[in-house]
């Protein structure tokens, strides 16, 4: 079986490398009340321990923390509100598993500042570089990984009516200008994310995951995030409460086409599918 994943993709969080020749789960945690997929919504501490205690138990070491919700239709949140949200989950966080690698969902340099300077070791910015256009400096500042989504518009109205002539060409240009502006901004380790979702169609997704090989051409780690979205669940006539067993269908096409990072709701379902899937790879 031909494997699309690069030995060499590794990054540097902060003194703790991370090596992608094997794929890696990253587990969602949103510490608001509005997230899409109300699993994924965590207010107090002790779930969010409980989460990340059960996310080791199953190998996983990557969570994402993000106080704003971005489903469609939402406003972005203020970088105070935001920091105000975050803050103490974070320092609990830090101080209970300091070996865990935490990332944070913001886009916002304020936010993506203050989070660094709490020790967090990597940003994952939705608007790949575009809402706030001092981001990429801080994220080069601090010597860290940044994740860089592909976002068509805001969250506030990107699925009214996305269009593009060639989704995975458009989001190829995308990235091809945005790897290079961070590079000369002095990020080193940049993780790219093609943004299923975000300001695009069923159809857009669904050629997106079929073409995602395509973006090995940057030799950066592709991360993945579908878990439980719409477009697992509209084909199959469900909701996102019902959308696992899909979510772990397409997240099997996703490894096989060259996706190195799964950012997940589910870790055990997600770390079972990257087994199974290393298994098939060996053979």
């Amino acid at each position: 079986m031909e494997s699309p994943h690069n030995a060499h993709h590794s990054v540097n969080c902060r003194g703790k490398l991370v090596d992608f020749s094997t794929p890696k789960v990253m587990g969602i945690i949103n510490v608001n009340d509005n997230s899409f997929y109300k699993g994924s919504r965590m207010q107090s501490l002790e779930t969010v321990r409980n989460y990340i205690i059960d996310g080791i138990s199953h190998g996983c070491k990557i969570f994402d923390f993000g106080a704003m919700s971005s489903k469609p239709g939402s406003d972005i949140m203020e970088p105070n509100e935001e920091w105000t949200a975050l803050h103490p989950i974070l320092t609990a966080v830090k101080n209970e598993f300091p070996d865990i690698i935490v990332s944070v969902d913001t886009v916002h340099s304020e936010t993506a500042k203050r989070s660094l300077d709490s020790g967090v070791h990597i940003i994952n910015d939705i608007s790949g570089g575009q809402f706030d256009p001092n981001m990429m400096q801080v994220v080069s500042q601090y010597h860290v990984p940044y994740i860089m989504m592909h976002m068509q518009g805001l969250p506030k109205s990107m699925q009214e009516n996305p269009q593009y002539d060639d989704v995975t060409l458009e989001v190829m240009k995308f990235f091809a200008q945005q790897v290079t502006k961070a590079k000369e901004t002095g990020i080193k380790d940049v993780i790219i994310d093609p943004g299923f979702g975000f300001g695009k169609t069923l159809e857009h997704n669904f050629q997106l995951l079929k073409q995602l090989r395509s973006f090995s051409i940057f030799e950066r780690p592709v991360l993945v995030g579908i878990s439980r979205k719409s477009m697992v669940y509209k084909p199959l006539k469900l909701n996102a409460e019902a959308a696992l067993n899909g979510t772990s269908a397409l997240h099997m096409v996703a490894l096989m086409k060259g996706a190195q990072i799964l950012r997940v709701h589910d870790i055990e379902a997600a770390q079972q599918c990257i087994t199974l899937f290393e298994q098939l790879r060996q053979v």
